[in-house]
């Protein structure tokens, strides 16, 4: 029999129907056999000479059903991506406040004080909540990077000391790093982020397959992708309809000796929340973040596992050679302030909307020496601005605000006032952020921050 066990009672019952006369709808059967297959049948009687015939159809259905699967597929991924950068705004600005009110109360309350331990684990809290936050706008693609030209070979061997740490003393990390790998452009802390979650992963199943033994290895190549370029069929992408464009890229390859991932689940591993682990042992946004970060970077992800054996996590990296123009990855965020006196003098024009941001940031700046000349939304920082003529040195600004918002608010500002330095504060990366990278240099200071990252931020910009 050509139809799948499980249709037989369907496609009788559909042809029952058609030889009494009756209009029935036509009806999806699955095909037997080890292909899933899918068709459409259709059938009608027609009568001839006295006789009456059974005249179906069968079309092979099987592709269209697999583009409705992965369409609604990623309009469910898409769903999770708008609405973690939708929620991510908000709850920054709240754990900005939280944190840095935290950080006030500190001052009045140091190690000893009875209050002291109550504070710290407040604060610890809304760290923990910052950090979930974060890996939503990672898997999302929302978050605003830092890239700069790096070289992968050294951000290995950087990162590798961190690696066996966490791997432990019975997991074995073997690197192998191919000739003349060339430059990646991304954000370092992001790409390290991404293989130390792969490498937790790869833990967590050797400690599972083999009770803490086992190999981790890294190895690196370049790869030409071209027309005619085939990838391994058997890497799994967790988009079907993700297709590698081409050009040449550096391939990541994290292959482990673990338990391998079931083929019916394995491209469920890159959804937010998804996990194989016990309830409590996981958030399941690892594989989630390293999905986000890695096409927010413009590269691609593809796994290759086999149950019982391991799993080969393969990363497309897009490759600049020595010749690429240096101004491709601009160094518009300087490294934090490291000394060890916050304290400044200066005037420091805070444009925000949300008022316990806003609080917090004014009295933390104005305890630092500065002074702060307030404003909640862009039109009102207009005006403030041409109340205090040169006497602003810097303006801290939100990003999404209601009305003008701080790009737009600050090109006006420009006009009257063309040597004012910019940083922008943000909770996540909008679009008019990302696009105004490319128009005019600003230093970044992402939400939640500290009051010592606030500091160190100003006084940075204000030294310069």
């Amino acid at each position: 029999m050509l139809v799948d066990d499980n249709d037989h009672t369907s496609v009788a019952n559909y042809i029952e129907k058609i030889w009494q006369g009756d209009h029935a709808q036509d009806i999806d059967v699955k095909m037997a056999g080890n292909e899933a297959k899918s068709c459409l049948l259709s059938a009608a009687l027609w009568a001839c000479e006295n006789q009456s015939f059974l005249i179906s159809h069968w079309t092979d259905v099987t592709e269209q059903k697999s583009l409705e699967m992965r369409f609604a597929h990623s309009q469910k991924m898409q769903a999770v991506g708008q609405l973690a950068g939708g929620i991510a705004h908000d709850f920054n600005n709240l754990l900005t406040a939280m944190i840095g009110f935290c950080d006030l109360l500190l001052m009045r309350h140091p190690a000893g004080d009875q209050s002291f331990a109550d504070i710290m684990q407040i604060k610890q809290n809304a760290n923990r909540a910052a950090n979930l936050v974060r890996q939503l706008l990672a898997f999302s693609r929302r978050q605003t990077l830092q890239p700069k030209l790096l070289d992968m070979t050294d951000v290995l061997a950087d990162i590798s000391h961190l690696l066996r740490r966490l791997l432990g003393e019975n997991i074995e990390l073997k690197m192998t790093h191919g000739r003349d790998i060339g430059m990646v452009k991304a954000d370092q802390g992001q790409l390290e982020q991404v293989l130390i979650n792969l490498a937790v992963n790869a833990r967590d199943a050797m400690n599972s397959a083999n009770k803490g033994n086992g190999a981790l290895t890294i190895q690196t190549s370049v790869v030409n992708v071209t027309k005619d370029y085939k990838l391994d069929p058997s890497l799994i992408t967790p988009s079907d309809d993700e297709n590698i464009s081409e050009g040449e890229y550096i391939l990541v390859e994290m292959i482990d000796t673990g338990t391998g991932i079931p083929l019916e689940i394995v491209q469920k591993i890159f959804e937010p929340f998804f996990s194989t682990k016990e309830i409590g042992s996981g958030t399941g946004l690892g594989l989630s973040t390293v999905y986000g970060i890695v096409k927010q970077t413009g590269g691609y992800v593809y796994v290759k596992t086999t149950q019982d054996v391991g799993t080969n996590f393969s990363l497309f990296f897009k490759r600049y050679n020595e010749e690429t123009p240096k101004q491709i990855a601009p160094e518009k965020v300087a490294e934090s302030y490291k000394g060890e006196d916050l304290s400044g003098v200066g005037t420091i024009l805070l444009v925000e909307d949300e008022t316990p941001v806003r609080t917090f940031a004014a009295r933390a700046l104005r305890n630092k020496g500065y002074t702060v000349l307030e404003a909640d939304c862009g039109e009102a920082a207009l005006e403030v601005a041409a109340e205090h003529g040169d006497a602003i040195q810097v303006v801290l600004s939100d990003v999404i605000m209601p009305g003008m918002n701080g790009p737009e608010m600050v090109e006006e500002l420009l006009k009257t006032h063309p040597h004012v330095r910019l940083i922008f504060m943000s909770g996540y990366a909008e679009d008019v952020l990302n696009h105004y990278q490319d128009k005019r240099q600003f230093d970044f200071l992402p939400k939640p921050f500290t009051l010592k990252q606030l500091a160190s931020k100003v006084k940075e910009v204000v030294d310069r």
